[in-house]
Parts: C-alpha cells; sequence; structure tokens
C-alpha cells in the first residue's frame, strides 16, 4: 500500500478532476493532426527529422532512443549537483542484489530506492522498492543486458515538468511551460473501500486495468474520511494521473536557475526537466531536485490539463513543433545533421518493444 507516500494534490483537486475533451479522443485519432502537421512542417524545412538536431550529442536530439545516462554525462557540476544521486546497473549474469546493494552502500544510496530503464518513457518500468527483496525482482524481470538506473527516492510532495528552450544564437534560454503532475489518488470517506472509490472515477479506472502497471494497495481497504491515499509511484495520465499546466508560475528566478543548468549541459537546446519540489515556493525560487531530463520528444504535455478545449490543446502542440523546426533549420545551419528517418524508426520500433517487457511500474 502506498499511502504513506506524499500526496501533491489538495482534497478538491483529488476528487473532482474531471477528464478533459482530449483525453476523451481515442489516441489515434488525436495524433492525426499532430502528425499532419509534423509532415507539413518537414515538407516546408526539407527533413522530417529536422528537430533530431536540436540537442547535438543526444541519440535523435531526444526524439526517441534516447537514454536518461546520455544526459547525465553531459552535466557539468552545476547541473550534476541539482540532480538526484544514482547509479546505472547493467542486467548481465554478473549482477546480483547482494553485489547491486553493495554499490548503492558505497555511493551512499539506500532504501526505498526508484528503480528506472535507462531507456524509458511515461513510467514504463519504474517502481518504488522497499528493500533487498524487490531489487533481487526486479533484476529477475528486467530485460537481460539492458540497463537501469537506481535513484534517490525523493519525498518532496511536488513534481513538475520544466520545459526549456534556447535559441541556438542567443546568450540565454527561458520557460515556455511548466506541466505539475499530480498522482492518482481516493479520498476516503469512512464508507467505502478503495476498489468502490476507483470505481466511481473513470480517470483512475487506467491503473487497474494496466497489464503494465502493478497496483500496491488494498482494494479492500476503507480509508477514514478525508484521508487521501496515493495509488501509485509514477504520476503519468497512463495510471490514472492528472495533469496540470503552471506555466503562470514561472519566476525570473526560476528561469535563470534552469538556464544555468540547461547551459551547463553542452549544446543541450530544447527539453523538459522532471524535478520534485517541497512547496510552489520553493519551486518558484529555484529550488528543486532533477529525476531526470528529456529532449525534442519531450510532448507539451501541460497542454493535456482538462481545463483546456481540444482546440487548446492543438494550439499548444502545434506552436511546440514549429519551434522544434525552426531551432533544428538554425543547427542545421550550424552543420549538424538530421538523423535518418530508417534510423529513427528502427530507433521507435526498439524502443517500443523493449518498453513491454519492463517489470510493470507501481
Amino acid at each position: 500500500m502506498l499511502s504513506d507516500l506524499p500526496v501533491t494534490v489538495p482534497i478538491e483537486r483529488a476528487s473532482t478532476a474531471r477528464v478533459g475533451r482530449f483525453e476523451q479522443l481515442p489516441k489515434w485519432l488525436n495524433l492525426i493532426p499532430m502528425v499532419a502537421q509534423w509532415v507539413w512542417l518537414g515538407i516546408l524545412h526539407r527533413s522530417i527529422t529536422l528537430p533530431s538536431t536540436v540537442n547535438p550529442g543526444i541519440t535523435s536530439g531526444g526524439m526517441v532512443g534516447d537514454g536518461k545516462l546520455e544526459y547525465f554525462a553531459c552535466m557539468g557540476t552545476t547541473a550534476r549537483s541539482a540532480t538526484a544521486d544514482y547509479i546505472a546497473v547493467v542486467n548481465d549474469s554478473r549482477s546480483s542484489a547482494t553485489g547491486v546493494t553493495q554499490r548503492m552502500m558505497e555511493a551512499r544510496l539506500r532504501f526505498p530506492i526508484v528503480a528506472k530503464p535507462d531507456l524509458g518513457w511515461c513510467g514504463y518500468g519504474v517502481r518504488l522498492l522497499a528493500n533487498v527483496d524487490d531489487l533481487a525482482d526486479y533484476l529477475r524481470r528486467f530485460p537481460p543486458d539492458e540497463t537501469f538506473l537506481l535513484q534517490r527516492y525523493l519525498a518532496d510532495p511536488g513534481e513538475a515538468g520544466l520545459f526549456y528552450v534556447r535559441e541556438p544564437a542567443a546568450l540565454n534560454g527561458r520557460l515556455i511551460g511548466i506541466l505539475l503532475r499530480h498522482y492518482p489518488n481516493v479520498v476516503g470517506n469512512g464508507d467505502d473501500c478503495i476498489a468502490d472509490l476507483i470505481a466511481r472515477d473513470p480517470r483512475l479506472q487506467r491503473a487497474t486495468g494496466n497489464a503494465l502497471h502493478q497496483c500496491r494497495y488494498d482494494p479492500q481497504c476503507v480509508p477514514p474520511d478525508g484521508e487521501i491515499v496515493r495509488l501509485s509511484t509514477v504520476a503519468s495520465t497512463r495510471v490514472g494521473g492528472l495533469y496540470e499546466d503552471g506555466s503562470v508560475l514561472v519566476t525570473a528566478a526560476l528561469e535563470a536557475r534552469v538556464d544555468a543548468i540547461a547551459k551547463d549541459m553542452g549544446l543541450f537546446l530544447v527539453g523538459r526537466f522532471d524535478v520534485r519540489y517541497r512547496t510552489v515556493e520553493d519551486l518558484q525560487r529555484g529550488e528543486f531536485t532533477i529525476m531526470e531530463v528529456n529532449g525534442a520528444g519531450s510532448e507539451a504535455v501541460h497542454a493535456w490539463d482538462p481545463k483546456y478545449s481540444v482546440r487548446d490543446v492543438y494550439r499548444i502542440v502545434f506552436a511546440k513543433q514549429r519551434l522544434l523546426f525552426r531551432i533544428g533549420d538554425a543547427n542545421r545551419r550550424r552543420g549538424h545533421r538530421p538523423i535518418g528517418w530508417l534510423k529513427l524508426a528502427r530507433l521507435h520500433l526498439h524502443q517500443q518493444r523493449l518498453m513491454r517487457t519492463y517489470p510493470p511500474s507501481n
């Protein structure tokens, strides 16, 4: 049961958040306009993979096939000091729970700890491990010869995605959006069990019918009135999490902090920093801890806020696509060549196949 984990949402947000119009559309349907504009931009710029140049040195610029360790590897002192400690584990024949635990101790990492695939997306394969037995189970279930990270568990209650962009010729970058992630949770009323509370919430039902997600709670437990029970380690919408647009929270201090970190990562120009923070005020002061970094493939998911109409969502997403192609074009003129579409397709297929073999998230 995960009720002892911190929850980021106030009770009214947890209990009344609706599923937005855009989320109600079949995924294949809402992708059609996005793909159509992407193809049109590709024709205009003579390269359908042009955004792969926005972050030179990262696989496909971060569109697909990029590992978390790639971003960590290009970090300097400033960026590294803002990132949660971790170790990388290759799940080969030499890996054992005892040996990995020893490495954790040497790196001053302790249970509980978060395990996450190096090559991942939307929280697939992300699990909170409580002890050595959980670690041994993760090693058994993780695909052989692939790499995962063990990262310090961050107990800070807030989670955000900070969307950053820097024009190639500009001295400074800027934040173009903030995503606030809210964990799937139920609010007890003293009468109904968790299973019944979930059954009445169409958003939360996504977690219970998801073969790639494992719910860690007692469905028959009856939470006391007003108690918030967190249902998942990850906050992805695929398991019932809620995305909220927090772009109004951008401050000069926050923007300057993110800019300093990004500029300490070489030619990192476009992407999203996923962070944890204690309070909104701390976040606005630039006080946060980085969990991971994503590149050109980081969608403008703050547009998934239920308050937005379908038209609003496409307006935000289309603007992000145009930005990617513009910066990609500028970097191409500086000598950076886009990845071939066939190689990009292979990276995508490999990643999709691999994610289906990960242990379920929890």
